[in-house]
């Protein structure tokens, strides 16, 4: 009876904790298309800036919208590549894409006078995959171009 009432007891902790298991029918990081490459923004869900969202662009093109606990995908042309985000302040991360290859780019949100500071950083795929378990795919959502309005 006691060693029942401890494993429910551990159970509900973990529930509580948020501990998720890694779902079997999540797929693999998608294969850059022939030519391009992939590059994949994520922001793993955290407490911290939970609130918070920003836009990932490349010169005036919205490319995907981070937020808590979503990733978004996307295939580009070999070359170099500056993805910038703001709020109150700017950060730009440059990326060498090469046909074929996979990039991975972690976002955050620091601490900033008025708002949140976004920041794009490199990262890799065990880090991404990590995260995924809990992280929703937002590839495509809410995208707009330089001549739409916010």
């Amino acid at each position: 009876m006691k060693a029942g009432f401890a494993l429910g007891t551990v159970m509900a902790m973990m529930l509580a904790a948020g501990t998720q298991p890694v779902r079997a029918e999540d797929p693999p990081a998608p294969a850059a298309d022939a030519g391009k490459g992939t590059i994949i923004f994520f922001r793993p869900s955290k407490f911290i800036g939970a609130a918070m969202g920003f836009k990932v662009r490349e010169g005036d093109v919205e490319l995907g919208r981070l937020r808590n606990g979503k990733y978004f995908v996307i295939q580009v042309e070999p070359g170099t590549h500056a993805y910038t985000v703001h709020s109150e302040a700017k950060d730009v991360i440059t990326l060498e894409v090469e046909a074929g290859e996979t990039y991975y780019v972690r976002g955050s949100i620091g601490v900033g006078i008025l708002a949140g500071r976004p920041n794009l950083s490199p990262s890799t795929a065990a880090e991404f995959e990590a995260a995924k378990p809990k992280m929703k795919d937002a590839t495509g959502e809410g995208i707009k171009g330089k001549d739409d309005k916010d």
